[in-house]
């Protein structure tokens, strides 16, 4: 009798009504309990939060830069970064301390120490060199800078050619971030056609299609990028070589993904929703369009999310080695080139700057990846 009250009283309590909290709850739709499962993971804010930034300044770099990425000081060449002083004699005044010029008489090297005699002030909203705000709105303010055209301030130092390094990172990150959303953005539509039509159709096109993937992916990366970089002509315009990087990346990144959603379809082609819109008529398209794509939108999302990294780092390889993006664009691959020399590392350290962009931009990217990864799971627990 005990058990069989204890079996009363929980079916009672599950026939109650549910709470506002609990309908609440219970109510919410996929998008909903992704998005909730989402903000509370701190690294994928946090990695989200740097993505957003990084894509912000870039959008607006010409603005931030203090300088033109190519406007020269010929008499500031391999500066060392200069701090901004905001105290001076108990007052708020944001300087930096003026250059003296020594060179050393046995080995003609110059080097620039600071001279506290010389403060000179630092101001927001300073008129420079003139810009096209994305391409379209013209202007000349920048966020930080000098008064004087002839004296710069250079926060993370100069290089070979008197260029100041934090401008080029800035304007530099336009094309390495950029070529990472177009890149991914080819590769996703090739990887996703070619994955979904090989896991739904079967037979020979899907023997096609993955006979293509695993030639494309047996050979070795760096080989194949050399190979086709090799394929465009030397005079093409710099701007389109930008272009054709991208497809190259493309044409190389799509086959994981369309490896893995071939896998995906594969199962849902099998499921009673297919079936039924297979009996009821409907024709391939309108199943891959209306039933399949949908169902792998997640997975989509969060491939895209981890390829942004490797598209940047695949064009950084690329114009280290001399076969990407040529000046006088930048990008951070072409601002790592001026730092193989050892010689030149030796005495000026700060040229390895951009580095530190791309480990930012890579780890954020990852962190963004795993969170929408692990939110879009419909196992997870909200």
């Amino acid at each position: 009798m005990t058990d069989v009250a204890s079996v009363a009283e929980q079916l009672a309590a599950d026939q109650r009504p549910l709470t506002a909290a609990e309908d609440a709850r219970y109510g919410r739709s996929q998008i909903q309990l992704i998005w909730l499962r989402f903000i509370r993971n701190r690294a994928a804010l946090v990695g989200g939060a740097v993505v957003v930034t990084l894509y912000l300044v870039a959008a607006f770099a010409n603005f931030v830069a203090p300088y033109d990425a190519d406007q020269r000081f010929d008499a500031d060449i391999y500066v060392s970064p200069q701090p901004i002083y905001l105290i001076d004699d108990g007052k708020i005044y944001p300087h930096v301390l003026g250059l003296t010029l020594t060179t050393d008489p046995e080995t003609l090297r110059r080097s620039y120490a600071p001279d506290p005699t010389q403060k000179i002030p630092v101001h927001v909203l300073v008129h420079g060199t003139p810009y096209r705000l994305l391409g379209l709105i013209p202007g000349d303010v920048h966020l930080l800078g000098v008064d004087r055209p002839d004296i710069g301030v250079f926060l993370l130092g100069t290089d070979r050619q008197g260029r100041d390094q934090l401008s080029r990172i800035l304007m530099g990150s336009q094309i390495s971030l950029t070529i990472g959303l177009l890149g991914v953005f080819l590769s996703l539509l090739i990887g996703s056609l070619l994955g979904v039509a090989s896991g739904y159709y079967g037979g020979a096109i899907d023997n096609v299609i993955q006979r293509a993937i695993e030639v494309i992916r047996s050979f070795p990366s760096i080989p194949l990028w050399m190979a086709l970089a090799a394929a465009f002509p030397p005079h093409w315009p710099a701007l389109q070589v930008y272009f054709a990087i991208s497809v190259v990346l493309s044409f190389i990144g799509w086959t994981w993904l369309a490896r893995q959603l071939r896998g995906k379809v594969l199962a849902l082609r099998e499921e009673e929703f297919v079936l039924a819109s297979q009996l009821s008529g409907a024709s391939d398209l309108r199943i891959i369009l209306r039933h399949l794509i949908p169902n792998v939108t997640g997975h989509i999302i969060v491939i895209s999310t981890l390829a942004v990294p490797g598209m940047i780092l695949a064009e950084t390889a690329l114009t280290f080695l001399g076969i990407g993006i040529r000046p006088p664009l930048v990008s951070w691959g072409t601002l790592l080139q001026d730092a193989t020399n050892i010689q030149t590392l030796a005495h000026a350290p700060w040229l390895l700057s951009p580095v530190a962009a791309i480990v930012i931009a890579v780890l954020a990217f990852n962190f963004l990846g795993d969170g929408v990864r692990d939110a879009a799971d419909p196992y997870s627990v909200v």
